[in-house]
């Protein structure tokens, strides 16, 4: 009795083995004819099926060197030329690879802004101006006034404290060893307006400013004097005053239990509220101690490093490294590369003789193009 017992058991074990058995992953992807093929500078999307894929591991080589470790593939070239690109699905049951060419083109890109996605200035002297808005005005007649200057290389203001403007271009900016690029502003020499950088790549492909950002951690990120998660809210004055000068002009409150006022100056007569919002503007962000002192007359030094227009746009500083990206948890990331841009005002600064700090956008430089790289 027992030895027939045994031998249903051994039965038994065996049978179960076999129905648990794990299938090896298998790869299902229609390669075009003559392989896959790219513009250089432009992301490169493979997603392959890949059936029996519980619990399998991933691996896609080019020409032998891992890139990346995920079921589907964005990546990005450099360089034109011919490429071996190779997928592997691993699981308990084996492992499946399939081999693709890959061709990528070569091409002339614009080394500038080609579009403005939003353009939302907070209060500021050159609000209004830079550029010109009217009654009539629109968010998005603004979002093309706004485009329309930066693509022709022409300053727009984003005002006060969190005023910002999101751009992109005709590529992608390249995470390449060294400095990637540079945001374009009007600052000399003690005249800093520093601007916060915010980077983000088209991660859904859809070609809109509409995946996660990462803020560039400039000199001044980890220091305790920043306020991150800040917020302010900007009420439209009921009249503008009949004086040349008024300190007491739009008022702000925060979230750190503070108010205050954006003061009018005699240099800029017009309204300093965007014509095209509401009655209040809320902004956020994280708010840098300002430089600001005076001296005999008012100066505002540049930060060390790591934001736009914050030295002058011929000094090497303005140069901003892709690697200085964080996520919201201001933890570091490894971006291959970048499609949007997001800029605003950095600091709440500002007196009734010069005015408020307010960051200026006038272009954008990729270092990539310019050392033809």
């Amino acid at each position: 009795m027992k030895k027939i017992l045994f031998t249903l058991f051994v039965i038994m074990s065996l049978t179960a083995c076999s129905d648990d058995e794990i299938a090896s992953p298998e790869i299902g992807l229609t390669e075009p004819d003559g392989g896959y093929t790219i513009d250089k500078m432009q992301w490169l999307r493979i997603q392959p099926e890949v059936k029996n894929a519980n619990d399998a591991t991933f691996s896609w080589s080019l020409e032998g060197e891992e890139i990346a470790s995920t079921a589907n593939l964005v990546y990005v070239f450099a360089e034109a030329g011919t490429y071996n690109l190779e997928f592997k699905a691993k699981n308990a049951g084996g492992e499946n690879s399939k081999t693709f060419a890959i061709t990528v083109n070569d091409k002339t890109y614009l080394n500038k802004i080609t579009q403005v996605f939003d353009y939302f200035p907070a209060p500021g002297q050159s609000v209004n101006k830079f550029p010109t808005a009217t009654e009539d005005d629109t968010s998005e007649s603004m979002r093309v006034k706004a485009q329309t200057a930066l693509k022709a290389g022409n300053l727009i203001s984003l005002g006060g404290f969190g005023g910002y403007v999101v751009f992109g271009f005709d590529h992608t900016v390249i995470n390449k060893e060294g400095n990637d690029f540079s945001v374009l502003g009007n600052a000399f020499t003690n005249g800093a307006e520093p601007g916060i950088i915010m980077v983000s790549y088209d991660a859904n492909g859809n070609g809109k400013a509409d995946d996660e950002w990462y803020e560039i951690a400039g000199s001044e990120h980890s220091k305790s004097t920043t306020i991150k998660n800040y917020e302010i809210t900007y009420y439209k004055p009921e009249t503008e005053p009949t004086n040349a000068s008024e300190p007491n002009y739009i008022r702000w409150t925060d979230n750190q239990e503070q108010t205050g006022y954006i003061a009018k100056n005699r240099f800029n007569t017009q309204s300093y509220f965007p014509l095209w919002k509401g009655e209040t503007i809320t902004l956020k962000g994280t708010l840098l101690t300002s430089n600001l002192v005076q001296q005999g007359f008012w100066m505002t030094p540049p930060y060390e490093w790591g934001y736009a227009d914050n030295w002058p746009n011929t000094d090497a500083k303005t140069q901003i490294n892709l690697d200085w990206a964080v996520d919201k948890d201001g933890k570091a990331v490894q971006l291959q590369g970048i499609d949007f841009v997001k800029v605003y005002t950095a600091n709440l600064a500002g007196n009734s003789v010069t005015g408020e700090a307010s960051t200026e956008v006038s272009g954008f430089t990729d270092l990539n193009l310019v050392l033809n790289k």
